[in-house]
């Protein structure tokens, strides 16, 4: 879950003592002008959980009011990254000395909390690490030590700084008291600005939120920005099932979260694409009819993998439910099936008989030939 830079500032970086310009959010062109008049020369951007703003016209300066209206204005007619602009964040405008990049997000390869910090802010992280590797820090942490100013400090040692290295430690220490307090998977100030009277200030911010921390973290989760969806995860949600839509043309159905990742990893191994998330473990298996038209009604889709692996649940009862939706739907793609566990010799059986194709002894047999046949 996403917030918006508002969002992230007055529920994350604020309570937790990062500083922040003084900012209010508008609707409105009026509303833009109103806030200029008290705040003075100011920022407007664009309100939309995704980057990339300034590139795509989202950030105007604004030093009087009228100035404030018109760049509202075009701004709340935008749409950035699929996302209608539909308010601003009017901020006040502050003498910057130098840019500079904060962040704590999940290292994969050390599995663990990453700190990263650069002398080269308000440009892509991606593109610093190309031209200019040796303005990155980064600091593995320990999660059991955690991450402190003096860490800050030793992770920082050496940097052009000046002064102003003890308050940036202080704030990379914050950083990753929230990141831990708050279920992030990523908290990124770029820039985190050095001012000229000295003063170290976020000047936006972008937080993550775990998806699974809704309900540790409610109050976050009430604020942050709805997911996108495609016309089809939205009918997905609807009826109860975790589908995401994807732009590749092997269609997916499997039972359980692991071995419907695992099954679009094979995908990947032999060269394909996978089309599809949709998983139907559980109870989600007594919607078949609507999980498999899901996935079927995805342009893109030219085969379909159907893998069952039962344990305390029965295959049978799952091949079942598709083996009736398929009959039902009567899709024309091929489809190969791979099925093993609780119920196998019935399900085989099943779907012998009922659709005359014969499963796959092995899992990688199925998807390579669902590949195969996809290209």
């Amino acid at each position: 879950m996403n917030l918006e830079e508002y969002a992230a500032k007055h529920h994350v970086l604020v309570p937790a003592g990062v500083p922040t310009p003084e900012g209010r959010v508008c609707k409105t062109p009026e509303e833009a002008a109103a806030a200029v008049t008290a705040i003075g020369p100011s920022v407007i951007k664009a309100q939309v959980p995704t980057g990339k703003r300034g590139k795509s016209g989202g950030i105007k300066i604004a030093k009087t009011a009228d100035e404030a209206a018109v760049a509202a204005r075009d701004i709340l007619s935008m749409s950035i990254g699929g996302h209608r602009v539909s308010q601003v964040l009017v901020e006040q405008l502050c003498p910057i000395e130098r840019e500079l990049y904060a962040a704590v997000l999940i290292d994969v390869a050390s599995r663990a909390p990453l700190v990263l910090f650069s002398t080269e802010g308000g440009m892509d992280i991606e593109e610093v690490a190309e031209t200019h590797p040796d303005a990155i820090r980064k600091h593995v942490v320990d999660i059991h030590k955690g991450f402190t100013a003096a860490d800050a400090a030793t992770m920082l040692k050496g940097l052009p700084l000046g002064s102003a290295a003890g308050a940036i430690g202080e704030v990379l220490a914050k950083l990753y008291a929230i990141f831990q307090a708050k279920d992030a998977e990523l908290v990124e100030i770029n820039p985190l600005a050095l001012l000229k009277d000295g003063r170290v200030v976020a000047l936006d911010c972008k937080f993550v939120l775990d998806d699974s921390s809704g309900l540790r973290q409610p109050n976050l989760a009430k604020v942050a920005s709805p997911p996108k969806m495609t016309a089809l995860e939205e009918r997905g949600a609807e009826n109860g099932l975790k589908f995401i839509q994807l732009d590749g043309n092997v269609g997916v159905l499997a039972n359980g979260a692991g071995l419907t990742m695992t099954t679009m990893d094979v995908i990947d191994h032999f060269g394909g694409k996978p089309a599809n998330f949709l998983e139907i473990g559980g109870e989600a298996y007594t919607k078949s009819e609507i999980a498999l038209d899901l996935v079927l009604s995805n342009p893109g889709v030219k085969s379909l993998v159907i893998n069952f692996c039962g344990a305390f649940a029965r295959t049978d009862v799952m091949a079942e439910g598709v083996v009736k939706a398929w009959e039902t739907l009567k899709p024309k793609v091929p489809v190969f099936f791979s099925i093993h566990g609780t119920g196998e010799d019935e399900a085989v059986k099943l779907v012998r008989e009922r659709l005359g194709i014969e499963p796959y002894d092995f899992m990688e047999d199925a998807v390579k030939a669902a590949v195969e046949a996809a290209q």
